[in-house]
């Protein structure tokens, strides 16, 4: 039950947070406040839940080295994004006509704050932690990961490519986030600047959602098969070949901390979040 309790608490934040956007009418600073609040709110109900069903130090999202993960996962979700960006303007893919909405990048800023946070939270914190405890790491990511993919299913302009390929580059890397450092401190950032870059800095579509216009006046044209079409860059193959080389990296460094579960551990032990590293 304890999975029951964890996803549907983390949800009730996440449903609350999607009615105040809804009610902010598209006020930006409204929007802001909204999207940090849900966030903070998901972060200390998330600590609530696991801390009544599991009786455990909630070591996954300890005080310290929150600062260094959030931070090292901003600033490498922005530079990844920048060199999907910067490959597809090579290629005179996209193009940027000036300044566009500075108001508009603010409540694009709350709104991905709030997704990225109960998103990593629900995918990560509690499907793959609890999974992994059952299956052992590869099953758990390999499962967790197709969902991550499939529920993008529901965005407006999305479709089996773009659900695919989200499985494939963010629910890899971003799992792969988390078994590394075994807090989900970096895949939050993580998932944080990469969509933060895409909708709110270079104005491009963000997982098909009709995203509205961020911080510059850019248009994006050229084959979909390259630029990821109304879908947006993340069904691009550069972010399908970026976001595999940090995800192979990742797991690298998971493997030589000895962060990597096989099934017979996971069959013993249960749950991998019990485990002093």
């Amino acid at each position: 039950m304890r999975l029951v309790w964890q996803i549907a608490a983390v949800m009730v934040v996440a449903l609350l947070g999607n009615q105040g956007v809804g009610l902010a009418q598209g006020d930006p600073w409204i929007t802001l406040a909204v999207g940090v609040a849900t966030a903070v709110l998901a972060v200390v109900v998330y600590r609530w839940v696991v801390r009544l069903t599991e009786r455990r130090p909630v070591t996954e999202l300890s005080g310290r080295g929150a600062a260094a993960g959030l931070g090292g996962g901003l600033l490498l979700g922005v530079a990844l994004f920048g060199a999907v960006i910067a490959n597809l303007a090579f290629l005179g893919f996209y193009a940027v006509h000036g300044l566009g909405s500075v108001t508009g990048a603010v409540g694009l800023f709350g709104f991905m704050a709030a997704a990225a946070v109960t998103e990593e939270l629900l995918f990560r914190g509690v499907l793959f932690r609890i999974v992994e405890g059952w299956t052992g790491t590869w099953i758990a990511l390999v499962l967790t990961s197709a969902l991550f993919g499939a529920s993008h299913l529901f965005n407006p302009n999305a479709g089996l490519w773009g659900a695919v390929a989200i499985a494939i580059e963010a629910g890899g890397m971003l799992t792969a986030a988390f078994i590394a450092t075994r807090t989900l401190w970096l895949p939050i950032g993580l998932h944080f600047g990469w969509n933060l870059a895409a909708g709110a800095l270079f104005s491009t579509e963000v997982s098909g959602n009709d995203t509205p216009q961020g911080l510059l006046d850019a248009t994006m044209s050229g084959p979909a098969i390259l630029t990821g079409g109304d879908f947006g860059p993340e069904g691009s193959p550069y972010s399908l070949l970026f976001c595999l080389l940090v995800t192979a990296v990742l797991l690298w460094v998971a493997r030589r901390r000895g962060h990597l579960v096989p099934r017979r551990r996971a069959d013993r032990v249960g749950d991998v979040a019990t485990l002093r590293r």
